[in-house]
């Protein structure tokens, strides 16, 4: 599975190290969203996936985006964090519309990153 998110958001790249943590089988991989990588991938899903400006979550050669990327990656966590995929009986316009609330307020809220952090040498495996 991997994960495609903004690399200078300081709320994704948050998010990121806590997948990172939680991850005990190391199933995800990580890439951000805008580069070639991630930008080569997202070709073979379309041109509103080249568009997008949220997380995504691929998995088995399908691409998710917004909340239903969140909760189906919180779905493969560790510990009681898979419990929050009950939150999947929302529809999706009431958890998109809360998902694009925070994302577009991300950076005024959590800050923006001029560039990207450093990883550890055991986190350069996971991108």
């Amino acid at each position: 599975m991997i994960i495609l998110f903004d690399g200078q958001c300081s709320l994704c790249n948050s998010g990121i190290n806590f997948v990172i943590a939680r991850d005990q089988k190391k199933r995800f991989k990580f890439s951000m969203l805008h580069s070639n990588p991630s930008k080569k991938l997202l070709q073979e899903f379309g041109e509103s996936y080249n568009k997008a400006d949220s997380i995504i979550l691929i998995d088995n050669q399908k691409a998710y985006l917004k909340s239903a990327a969140i909760l189906r990656i919180v779905k493969h966590l560790g510990r009681l964090y898979p419990l929050l995929y009950l939150f999947i009986i929302i529809p999706p316009a009431i958890r998109n519309f809360v998902y694009d609330v925070i994302a577009k307020n991300r950076y005024k809220w959590f800050g923006k990153n001029d560039a990207c952090g450093v990883n550890t040498p055991d986190e350069d495996r996971f991108f």
